[in-house]
């Protein structure tokens, strides 16, 4: 098996060739979606940045700019 990395800074493109290896049929693990998705609240990822980085939540939301 081959696996590739895919990185870059912002409006790279790394969405557009993540969406091109998709319609492609390879597997593609979005790592910027996993990390919203651990930190939803409700969830121990959540709980976690909201006793660490109290400032950084408001609203029931993570302000991932004051992260």
């Amino acid at each position: 098996m081959i696996v590739v990395g895919l990185t870059g800074g912002i409006a790279s493109g790394k969405s557009f060739v993540g969406g091109l290896f998709r319609r492609l049929g390879i597997p593609v693990v979005d790592a910027d979606q996993l990390s919203r998705q651990v930190v939803q609240p409700g969830t121990p990822g959540f709980d976690a940045v909201s006793r660490n980085f109290p400032a950084a939540v408001t609203a029931r939301e993570i302000d991932r700019s004051k992260l």
